[in-house]
Parts: C-alpha cells; structure tokens; sequence
C-alpha cells in the first residue's frame, strides 16, 4: 500500500504486482523491481532493478534504508517532488 500510495503523490500512473519474494511496479517506462536483501548483506537492506539497469545487464542497484529506495525509486520513475518542509518561527 505504501508504494501505490507514493505513486499517487508522484503522480505515476502504474500499478502495483506482489510476488513470494519481490514487489513490482508497471509503470509507462516498464517495470521497476523491489526486493529485500538477504540479512547477510548488511548494511544493504534493498534492491532496486529498473528497466534501463536491466536492458544495460546491470545488477540491481543495493541501497541501505526504505528512504533511499523510495527516493531512488521516484527519481527513476520520473515522479514529481513535494514542497520542502520548513519547521520554525517565521521572521
């Protein structure tokens, strides 16, 4: 639910599929896919596979937190950033 709900504030069309062991999201540029990392791999905790790493033969890109696959996920769907946060007194 998390990934439909930040294709939706990306404003991605695409929709979410769900298998034993990876996550993939069909978009307009093809399908992106998300699976966890092994426990040994650590401090890796994701991989992300997207279609221009997979037609290059590249390996799945590692990254160490949810953040950074979110956010890595967003810039290779194109998806459109929020307004920063400004926490603090104005003046």
């Amino acid at each position: 639910m998390l990934l439909l709900d930040c294709l939706h504030l990306w404003a991605v069309p695409g929709r979410v599929v769900v298998d034993d062991d990876s996550v993939t999201i069909m978009a307009a540029d093809g399908a992106f896919s998300v699976r966890r990392a092994d426990p040994d791999l650590r401090p890796v905790r994701w991989f992300l596979q997207t279609p221009e790493r997979s037609v290059a033969g590249r390996p799945p890109r590692a990254l160490p937190s949810v953040v950074a696959l979110l956010s890595a996920l967003r810039n290779a769907l194109g998806g459109e950033g929020g307004r920063a946060l400004r926490v603090g007194g104005t003046g």
